[in-house]
């Protein structure tokens, strides 16, 4: 077992010559590169030295075919150990911060799921190959109408979307066994800790950078939940959410 780094850096700037090849060369380079032995490389390369050993993660990661999430002019970069942009701003997780995700939830096969960010679709559609069903929340329109094509087009049918702004927290009468939030909040707070059932999972990212905490929040009693830092990261806020305060000496 390879221990993984003390720190994981999912930032969204990137080197611009990365992103500018990329885009000048992502098509021919997706054509005529081995995508199967980029995907194995992915896997084997970022995602199990981060400690991602889970037999289920690891395989949902393998079987759910990133390059068609990524935005097109962005398809070479599929694999790659970066934050692929999106549109409005936003990011992809890294593969191997995808991974911790996943595999910090400890998902079951029957779990509901509540996602805050659908983002590209890609997490959304290894959250419903892992657990029951996915509910998925994004400010974006576009954003929600994109994953649900991609859903469709590969027969995922256990996953629902809504359009709002959840930086805050979202009221629901529904309650979840996982809920996983994929930007970080600089304030945490318990707008979404009331969603989870008991036992149910919270992943989050919190604080500010240049140092934030995954942290995994369980509940264990109806006013009563535990927190476990996992690991440090750096990744962009939610939209909205409430910045920390900051103080002047």
């Amino acid at each position: 077992m390879i221990p993984y780094p003390p720190r994981v850096t999912a930032c969204l700037s990137q080197p611009k010559s990365v992103i500018s090849r990329a885009v000048d060369t992502g098509n021919t380079t997706m054509n005529t590169m081995n995508t199967e032995q980029a995907r194995f490389n992915m896997i084997e390369q970022q995602i199990r030295p981060w400690d991602v050993l889970d037999d289920r993660v690891l395989d949902t990661l393998s079987s759910t075919p990133r390059e068609d999430f990524v935005p097109e002019q962005y398809r070479a970069l599929a694999f790659s150990d970066i934050s692929v942009p999106l549109a409005h701003g936003q990011a992809m997780m890294p593969p191997k911060l995808e991974g911790k995700l996943l595999q910090s939830l400890t998902i079951h096969p029957s779990d509901s799921i509540l996602e805050i960010g659908t983002g590209s679709g890609y997490l959304t559609a290894c959250l419903a190959k892992l657990g029951g069903s996915v509910h998925s929340l994004d400010l974006y329109a576009d954003f929600i109408e994109q994953a649900r094509t991609r859903q469709e087009q590969h027969a995922i049918k256990n996953a629902t979307f809504e359009q709002g702004d959840a930086a805050a927290g979202w009221k629901s009468d529904s309650r979840f066994d996982v809920i996983a939030v994929t930007g970080s909040l600089p304030v945490l707070h318990h707008g979404f800790h009331t969603l989870l059932n008991q036992g149910g999972r919270l992943f989050v990212i919190a604080g500010t950078p240049p140092i934030m905490q995954a942290l995994l929040i369980t509940r264990v009693g109806d006013q009563e939940w535990n927190q476990e830092s996992l690991f440090e990261t750096s990744i962009p806020a939610l939209v909205n959410a409430r910045e920390a305060e900051k103080f002047n000496f």
